[in-house]
């Protein structure tokens, strides 16, 4: 629970719903991303503080989960 900005991702094949909130200020965030790695990583590791990850498990969200740990994203 030391984690600053909590993210969930909907993650489908074509398109990734992403929301975060900022615990220290409350602050939650909505973004649609393309299914994009690279995309998805970069507005994660934007976000501020601390981030924790978590994703609807699935066939489309395995990706997903390696390309985040390789970028050093929880």
């Amino acid at each position: 629970m030391n984690k600053r900005t909590y993210v969930g991702l909907d993650v489908h094949a074509r398109s990734v719903k992403g929301c975060a909130i900022d615990r220290g200020t409350g602050e939650i965030l909505h973004q649609r991303l393309a299914a994009n790695d690279a995309g998805i990583a970069e507005w994660v590791s934007g976000l501020p503080g601390t981030v924790m990850v978590v994703y609807e498990a699935g066939p489309t969200g395995f990706w997903l989960a390696r390309c985040l740990a390789a970028s050093g994203i929880e």
